[in-house]
């Protein structure tokens, strides 16, 4: 169980290098979008395993809430740069 953990980990921190080595917003908020839904599915994978779906409930509703919150924050940085 833990080299699945340690991998996931490892797959979690690309996006962060991505996201440090360019400028752009737009490359930003996808890194964090990639790592939202890679946490959530560690979550899931994690709850999987220790057979305890309460935190499953918990990592469904990240994967589902934490994302909307990321997309009307891209929105409202596109309706500030139309102006």
């Amino acid at each position: 169980m833990n080299w699945v953990i340690t991998i996931m980990i490892l797959a979690l921190l690309i996006p962060i290098y991505e996201a440090w080595q360019d400028n752009s917003i737009w490359q930003k908020m996808l890194a964090f979008a990639s790592i939202a839904t890679k946490t959530s599915i560690m979550i899931l994978v994690v709850s999987v395993l220790r057979d305890d779906w309460m935190i499953g409930v918990v990592g469904v509703l990240i994967l589902s809430v934490g994302n909307a919150a990321l997309m009307l924050l891209a929105h409202v940085l596109r309706r500030i740069n139309d102006l």
